[in-house]
């Protein structure tokens, strides 16, 4: 079993940045594919990003791509996703996941453990 927290979430203005965590506990965290994805009311699950295992392979989605930069930081068992540039449309539930899997995984369905989410709210 491997458990997840994120934190960082929060109200920010059009245009602000947020950096997201997420904590991982309970197997070797550096054997997991780590991603991100954001819920909005209304809305499908969608794919923000993704990075391996070893911190050296990622993936984001087109939408966000030059905006949002995830990290992990093995020694803490913590991923990281730096969002710049927000806009209203990024205002969504933000859950980290993992996968144990030297791949790296950008559908939901392919992730294992998902932590409990943390709102990001886009709003002058």
């Amino acid at each position: 079993q491997v458990q997840l927290v994120e934190s960082g979430g929060g109200l920010v203005q059009p245009g602000g940045s947020l950096k997201l965590s997420c904590a991982a506990s309970g197997r070797t965290f550096n054997t997991y594919a780590m991603g991100w994805f954001r819920q909005a009311p209304g809305k499908e699950r969608e794919f923000v990003a993704a990075i391996g295992w070893d911190g050296r392979s990622t993936s984001y989605s087109n939408s966000m791509k030059g905006r949002f930069t995830i990290s992990r930081d093995n020694s803490k068992d913590t991923v990281y996703l730096q969002m710049n540039s927000l806009k209203p449309e990024d205002t969504a539930v933000y859950y980290c996941a993992a996968r144990y899997t030297t791949a790296v995984p950008t559908t939901p369905s392919e992730y294992n453990y998902w932590g409990q989410g943390t709102q990001v709210t886009v709003s002058s």
